[in-house]
Parts: structure tokens; C-alpha cells; sequence
């Protein structure tokens, strides 16, 4: 456009609260500038760290704890990590909220492991920290996890892929996201276990890493040695939509079952076109309400949140299976995110 203007200062404000990189703080009022968190829980500062502010995902979690803190009437500080698996930018972030005087952080944890000695140091300042979506490793190694349980999602879709089969003998690949990490092996593992299946009867396993493009080779890569794949389970949609431009260019996309984790906007509109059989839906912006709100709370009375609360997952298909209960994909878009 050739016309240019002066943004205002609301606009620069928003602009402030997006695109945080892994060593930057940002401090989104509860009150659009309003200045409405002067008193009562006003005070009270959430912090909110996500893996990366690119991913669709954790865009609709933090949209989610700008909403429950504006709700709330507390102030939201929010950091990612430049990429997924930014321990060092993760750590940075722990930091810098637990010197600003948070109350509480909630995290996605990049890496499980390394960040647990972050996590101790701000808890012993009487941070509460509560893990997004991935659970650290321990668990216990924060106060509260509030997630989608990964091992019912995989099940669902299992269970959807045997109904769907008919008792037909099944050729199943299995187009993962990446050695040990904790979603990755719940998810796959209840599949398997949804489908009456155990890893003797994949046909092919391959890593994706969750990318459309890779899921699209490791597709190849399957039916290169084994042809006669008919059943698709995927980490997530992307890697589905990677595994069905595969299977197209083979002219096979009509004769494979493809189902899959997530929920997400994209991957539901290919659940209703047809590309997708079924998906599992879970609820990140859900997740991070949830979370301030336990912040909040640990603010006024001191109660922490403890243990794992289980946000939801919902089987999401147009064609309906007896034994699997399922939404179609209405509710689907209606819930998804993306």
C-alpha cells in the first residue's frame, strides 16, 4: 500500500505482545491499556512460556491466557523460544519473569528434562509453575500439569481405525514424531492399543517430526516397502496431509484410512474434505485458561494446583463408526484452532 500512518498506540501495544522471541519479556495488561488491573488481583503477574510463537498451537494458547487474564484482571508476561527445543531460551525466560515477581509461570516445556533445574529455582522463590501440554520429566518436577491425556487421543483414533477396517486384514504405517519424546510415544502407543495392535504389526515406521514435507517422505518411504499400507496413523495433521499428497501421487488416496492427532483448523477442514478419516481434537487454548486462572487463585489463598488435570479430547469425522464416539466436523471447526 502506498499510504502510510502513524499506528496507535493500542496498535503498537498488540504488536508488543506477539512475536516474542526467546530472551524478551512482554507485559500484556489485563485491560487493553485500559489500566482497569490497578487493584484487587491487578498486582498479580502470570507468566506464560511457550515452545515457539509460530506454531498455531501455542498461538491459541496464549490467546487463551490473554482472554482468562483480562477475565481475570491480572497482568500476563509472555516469552517463547526462537525454535522448538530453546532449553537456553526457556531458562532465560524463567528468569527474567521469576525477577519481574510473577506469581505463577506456565510452561511447554521444549525439553522435559533439561528445564527441571529452571523450574526448582523458581519454585523455591515461591513461583508456582504449572507445564502446558508436555509434562516435564518428572512430572513432579512441577506443581500442576494441565494437558490433553496423548494415550486417549491415540486410542480413539485406534479404535475409530478398527471400526472403520471392518474386519479387514490391516496394513498399518506409522508416520511418528521422534525417538523418546513423551507426545510422540503416548500417542502411538494408543493407537496401537485402541486398535487391538501392538509395534510387531506396523508395517512401517518412520519419523516425521510432525512436518508436512516429511511426513509426505516417510509416506513414500512406506510404500516403497510395503505396497499394500491401508491404514495410516500420523502424530499429528500435518504429517497426515504429507502422508495423503503421497498417497494421491500414487493414485491411493481413496483406498487408505488415514487418522490422526490434533485438531487443529487445518487438519479439521481435511477431516471434512475427506483427506483426514477421523482426527483427535484437544484444546490448548483451554489449557492456558485453565492455568491463570490457578494462578489466580494461588494469588488470593495460597491453594496450589497439584497433580494433572486432563483438558479434553474429542474424536472429530464426518463418517461415523459404531464403537467410536465421535463429533463431526462442525463441532470440529467451531473448536479448533489454527
Amino acid at each position: 500500500m502506498s499510504r502510510t500512518s502513524r499506528p496507535s498506540s493500542s496498535l503498537l501495544r498488540a504488536a508488543a505482545c506477539t512475536g516474542i522471541a526467546a530472551l524478551t519479556l512482554t507485559a500484556c495488561g489485563s485491560g487493553s491499556g485500559s489500566g482497569s488491573a490497578s487493584t484487587g488481583s491487578g498486582d498479580v503477574k502470570v507468566g506464560l512460556i511457550t515452545k515457539t510463537d509460530t506454531n498455531p498451537f501455542f498461538v491459541k494458547m496464549k490467546e487463551g491466557a490473554e482472554k482468562s487474564a483480562k477475565a481475570e484482571g491480572v497482568k500476563l508476561m509472555t516469552a517463547a523460544g526462537k525454535f522448538d527445543g530453546d532449553n537456553a531460551g526457556q531458562v532465560t525466560a524463567i528468569e527474567n519473569m521469576v525477577a519481574a515477581g510473577v506469581k505463577g509461570i506456565l510452561i511447554t516445556p521444549s525439553d522435559s528434562k533439561a528445564i527441571v533445574p529452571a523450574i526448582e529455582k523458581a519454585k523455591a522463590k515461591g513461583v508456582l509453575v504449572i507445564a502446558l501440554d508436555t509434562p516435564t520429566e518428572p512430572q513432579s518436577a512441577v506443581d500442576a500439569l494441565f494437558a490433553t491425556d496423548n494415550l486417549k487421543a491415540g486410542e480413539l483414533i485406534g479404535e475409530y481405525a478398527k471400526a472403520a477396517m471392518k474386519g479387514k486384514t490391516a496394513k498399518i504405517a506409522a508416520l511418528d514424531l521422534a525417538p523418546g519424546v513423551s507426545v510422540g510415544v503416548q500417542r502411538h502407543n494408543g493407537f496401537l492399543k485402541g486398535f487391538g495392535a501392538t509395534d510387531k504389526d506396523v508395517a512401517c515406521a518412520q519419523d516425521t517430526g510432525g512436518d508436512q514435507s516429511k511426513g509426505q517422505t516417510a509416506m513414500e518411504n512406506c510404500l516403497q516397502k510395503e505396497p499394500g499400507i491401508n491404514v495410516v496413523y500420523t502424530i499429528n495433521e500435518p504429517a497426515a496431509l504429507g502422508a495423503y499428497t503421497a498417497l494421491k501421487a500414487k493414485g491411493r488416496e481413496k483406498d487408505v484410512l488415514i487418522v490422526s492427532v490434533d485438531g487443529g483448523c487445518t487438519g479439521t477442514k481435511a477431516v471434512k474434505d475427506g483427506k483426514i478419516a477421523a482426527t483427535s481434537q484437544q484444546y490448548p487454548l483451554k489449557m492456558a485458561a485453565e492455568g491463570v486462572k490457578a494462578v489466580v487463585t494461588y494469588a488470593k489463598d495460597g491453594k496450589k494446583a497439584s497433580g494433572y488435570t486432563d483438558t479434553g479430547v474429542t474424536l472429530i469425522t464426518d463418517k461415523a463408526q459404531d464403537g467410536a464416539a465421535s463429533k463431526d466436523t462442525a463441532y470440529g471447526l467451531d473448536n479448533c484452532w489454527g
